[in-house]
């Protein structure tokens, strides 16, 4: 059996175990986790430009994983910088039982709400931290991942009439999509640098740059992600392309990126956002697919 780990950009050894399940015939499912920015709308329009034929599918700013899930392939790396999402998709593939014993016991209600919120995830078992990134993903307003510098959640409670908590069938399909995938959690350029080879298709949506004042929920993570970094991104984009990689990626519709990818074939497409603080950024919005 291959083993594949989770790691980190010290490049310790992983503390995740490898995949104990053998290989199975995939389909195609939904996200087990709601995601501010997620592509579950435009997956239609995603899928009118992926390569018919490509080796390995690799997501390095999974988030959801909406289009990873509904395509479901075989031979997959996803990757993103927050760990206690990847850690959770690593307990998800390897530990579906333990997990979902685990989350059926929570319960919404706002003072264990902030418990679990005030819980400190390096002092939690793999399992338990995954349940608990699960519980605050369904419980939180509006299902936003955000941190502070600290890297301390700090959500508060949503307000929900209907909730599942812990949503068992959801989470075994999604257990058998990660069979065989292999998941790191590391810098994308780390990733990209080892995996990506020619033939490969790289889906890339990074946080979006913001296209106006009240727009910023980059904070998946304690770090940010600035001009330059989009910048870095282009170049990365380009190296992609003269490894023989196919590369698709998404991002804001604005001045800043349709200048700095005018040279790439462009696709505008129409988004349902509903998270900004101004009324105005919220309901239909263009976003841009680059090819």
């Amino acid at each position: 059996m291959p083993t594949t780990a989770l790691t980190n950009s010290t490049k310790t050894k992983s503390p995740f175990i490898g995949i104990s399940t053998p290989r199975i015939k995939k389909v195609s499912t939904k996200p087990f986790l709601k995601w501010v920015g997620g592509k579950t709308q435009l997956l239609e329009e995603l899928k009118k430009y992926i390569p018919q034929d490509f080796n390995r599918y690799i997501e390095p700013f999974v988030g959801g994983g909406a289009l990873f899930f509904d395509l479901a392939p075989q031979k997959a790396i996803i990757n993103d910088a927050n760990e206690e999402l990847m850690n959770t998709y690593a307990v998800l593939r390897d530990s579906v039982d333990e997990l979902i014993d685990e989350l059926s016991g929570y319960v919404y209600e706002k003072d264990f709400y902030y418990e679990m919120r005030a819980k400190d995830p390096s002092k939690l078992s793999k399992i338990e931290r995954a349940a608990r990134t699960i519980y605050l993903n369904k419980t939180c307003f509006n299902g936003i991942y955000r941190v502070n510098k600290k890297g301390q959640f700090n959500v508060p409670i949503g307000r929900y009439a209907n909730l599942t908590i812990c949503d068992e069938e959801r989470l075994r399909t999604a257990h058998l999509a990660l069979q065989d995938v292999v998941i790191e959690c590391d810098n994308y350029m780390n990733v990209l640098l080892k995996y990506a080879k020619e033939g490969d298709f790289i889906y890339i949506d990074p946080p979006y740059h913001p296209v106006g004042k009240y727009s910023d929920f980059k904070r998946y993570t304690k770090d940010f992600f600035y001009k330059e970094d989009q910048v870095a991104l282009r170049k990365e984009i380009l190296e992609l392309k003269n490894r023989g990689c196919f590369v698709m990626a998404s991002n804001s519709y604005c001045d800043f990126i349709l200048d700095l990818y005018k040279d790439f074939d462009i696709k505008v497409v129409h988004a349902k956002r509903f998270i900004n603080k101004n009324a105005s950024g919220r309901g239909n919005v263009k976003e841009v697919i680059i090819l």
